[in-house]
């Protein structure tokens, strides 16, 4: 090749990046976020001390749990809960995501004390998937409630 015929490949090819990287920066201005954070005032007993606090850094003491965060990005959500460790709320919690037609993705559950638990969730959403961040962590805080009162 000569060096016309390169000189004029590479130009093309400029003009090819600049323009992706145009229809790039378009794209992400074009998505949203929205979240969402269910919490209530927690009563938390520290371990140490064994005496109530309202600072942040103990373990659960009364039902003031789930706490959950949501955020949408997409077609993805990322859902954070803070909730009271028992047998099943992890089955509970993936069922209720399959419910609201969300596609698990990765799923993250780490002790937090001994009595919670710190779930980590990322979704997919279906076609089907019509709710907004509110309605989703509402469906989720009381499906957490149906299945603690069904275990007591």
């Amino acid at each position: 090749m000569d060096k016309t015929s390169v000189l004029g490949d590479t130009i093309k090819y400029l003009k090819h990046l600049q323009q992706r990287e145009k229809e790039l920066e378009e794209q992400a201005t074009m998505q949203t976020m929205e979240s969402l954070v269910l919490v209530k005032k927690s009563q938390l007993l520290l371990e140490d001390e064994g005496e109530p606090s309202d600072e942040q850094g103990g373990c659960c003491n009364e039902q003031p749990l789930p706490e959950i965060e949501a955020k949408m990005c997409d077609k993805h959500v990322l859902v954070r809960i803070l909730c009271e460790k028992h047998r099943g709320v992890l089955v509970e919690i993936l069922s209720e995501m399959d419910k609201l037609n969300l596609d698990v993705i990765n799923t993250n559950v780490a002790p937090f004390g001994s009595l919670a638990l710190d779930i980590t969730i990322i979704t997919e959403m279906k076609r089907e998937f019509n709710l907004s961040m509110k309605e989703l962590v509402n469906s989720l805080a009381s499906g957490l409630r149906r299945a603690t009162l069904q275990k007591a």
